[in-house]
């Protein structure tokens, strides 16, 4: 049931700050089958989260019995993730078009796309706010330009509204599997998210079942491999103000979608 740490299967590698095979888990209603990006509103604790296939912006209050709040901000579409800056929303399709949107009153909702240059053919999935230089961060899943062993990261500029034609910085996909120990046959990021009490950038790969924890610039620090029994298809990733990491996975045709919360441990300094 809701709010209940779940038992482990299988105990798996875990990083220091989060116990990864204790969980607390959320279970969501069936609309909410195909979750994608989602992010925590610190005002209220509550998350924000969107979903695959359908233009809606859902606010989840996390309590005993789950209370869901949405908007509809856009048609239907291949959503990916979401992003919170200045009160204006941002959502990443797959294919690298940006859809902002502002809500004004509870029954409006001011929308614009920002359109992807004709490049070369890009496919994302996870994008993170790079508060430093005000702009979204998207690491390639799948892009044209990448190598077997390489995933690009392209910037939106806020400031700008227009996405960058260059990468900011490529990720290495060698430090990766040295990290981890085992070969991949291809880094497929599915969200991401900055550690506001570490500083570090966070990536999950749901087709790798892969926890990535990068400097920031994407260089590989630590690797864990995921439970698929605790991570059936994690696409969404944030963290609470205080450090707690939160991943949702689509149902996947196992159950239900969830989001598991998993709470900061603060290491005793030496």
């Amino acid at each position: 049931c809701n709010n209940k740490p779940a038992a482990p299967t299988e105990i798996f590698p875990t990083p220091p700050l989060y116990n990864l095979n204790y969980p607390i888990v959320y279970k969501l209603p069936t609309e909410l089958d195909e979750i994608s990006g989602i992010l925590f509103y610190p005002k209220d604790s509550s998350i924000f989260a969107i979903h695959d296939e359908r233009g809606w912006l859902y606010k989840i209050h996390l309590d005993k019995k789950i209370k869901i709040e949405k908007w509809k901000y856009t048609a239907g579409a291949d959503f990916e993730e979401l992003a919170l800056v200045d009160s204006n929303f941002y959502t990443l399709k797959s294919a690298g078009g940006i859809v902002e949107f502002r809500i004004v009153r509870p029954d409006s909702v001011i929308t614009t796309e920002r359109k992807l240059p004709k490049l070369p053919k890009k496919e994302f999935e996870a994008m993170y706010y790079d508060s430093a230089g005000h702009r979204l961060l998207a690491i390639c899943k799948d892009c044209e330009a990448d190598i077997k062993n390489t995933a690009s990261v392209f910037a939106f500029d806020i400031s700008q509204k227009k996405w960058l034609d260059s990468p900011i910085y490529v990720i290495d996909v060698d430090q990766i599997e040295q990290k981890f120990g085992n070969k991949i046959s291809k880094f497929k990021p599915s969200a991401s998210a900055i550690n506001p009490v570490t500083g570090e950038l966070y990536i999950i790969s749901a087709v790798n079942k892969l926890l990535v924890i990068a400097d920031a610039n994407g260089k590989a620090e630590d690797v864990y491999p995921l439970n698929p029994k605790v991570f059936k298809q994690p696409e969404g990733l944030t963290f609470t103000s205080k450090g707690d990491l939160l991943i949702s996975n689509e149902a996947a045709d196992i159950g239900v979608a969830n989001i598991l919360l998993f709470k900061y441990k603060e290491i005793p300094k030496q």
